[in-house]
């Protein structure tokens, strides 16, 4: 992917990040839930609640930018108010 590739990147306790400026006008997220042998539940769960923490604080905000998301390993066993903590500054940083 591009992003990783070519773009920047921040690394967070349970979350990395990277971007690069687009020309589409409007920002683009992919996330990605590695396995680290856990069940497809859990990794469901943790993949929704990085798609909601995004709906909910992050997308109106971005500028045209193209954000890759990765959880680690600890991204798991974190609370919401963690993850949502760590991918809002992050992602304010960005921008």
């Amino acid at each position: 992917m591009a992003c990783w590739e070519h773009g920047q990147r921040r690394r967070a306790a349970h979350l990395d990040l990277a971007w690069q400026s687009n020309t589409k006008g409007h920002p683009r997220v992919g996330i990605i839930v590695p396995r680290h042998s856990q069940s497809a539940v859990a990794r469901n769960r943790l993949r929704r609640r990085l798609r909601e923490i995004l709906r909910r604080d992050a997308l109106a905000r971005l500028p045209a930018i193209d954000v890759v998301v990765r959880a680690r390993r600890g991204a798991y066993t974190a609370a919401f108010a963690v993850l949502r903590a760590e991918l809002t500054d992050a992602l304010a940083r960005v921008s």
